[in-house]
């Protein structure tokens, strides 16, 4: 089964790894989907559509576009 997002299946994944909780990427989300909370980033299913600005944004790549959809 897949996360599900705005526009359908969500395809932004978040290597939390790797992620140094810049918040670059919450930032720039023209929908608010990205959340940081103290040590802790997450997406907002249902908010994201898919634009990619978090990828582009993100210095360190821990943001992926994932063509094949995030699973829950």
């Amino acid at each position: 089964m897949y996360r599900q997002a705005k526009t359908g299946i969500l395809l932004i994944d978040i290597n939390s790894d790797k992620c140094d909780l810049c918040g670059c990427c919450v930032g720039i989300c023209p929908e608010d989907a990205i959340e940081l909370k103290e040590s802790e980033i997450s997406i907002i299913d249902e908010r994201c559509t898919n634009c990619s600005k978090c990828i582009w944004s993100c210095p360190i790549e821990a943001i992926k576009f994932n063509k094949e959809g995030v699973q829950a």
